[in-house]
């Protein structure tokens, strides 16, 4: 059995830029419009929360149903949220 004492010169490998292929830059699923719908949907959002929160009693000794099952409380904050939901669903398939 021989063994071979001669070194072999090893050449780097080349990247693929040098051999003349470009490489592309990924495009983003969304865009600045897709954004600005979604941060628009969340702001509705945001406001059917603020008008669903509410105050508090005038006294701690009566209890007032109108204030906590108010119109806006009870029926507008819940459809402002789905309206912001719907405009986070049209921003996302957009």
């Amino acid at each position: 059995m021989v063994i071979s004492t001669t070194k072999k010169k090893v050449s780097p490998t080349v990247s693929r830029k040098k051999q003349g292929t470009t490489i592309k830059s990924e495009q983003m699923i969304y865009d600045k419009e897709n954004f600005k719908w979604m941060f628009i949907g969340l702001g509705v959002i945001i406001l059917g929360f603020i008008l669903m929160s509410g105050g508090s009693m005038p006294s701690p000794d009566v209890w007032d149903d109108s204030l906590i099952y108010s119109f806006r409380r009870i029926t507008l904050a819940p459809i402002v949220i789905m309206i912001g939901l719907g405009i986070e669903v049209y921003a996302i398939f957009k």
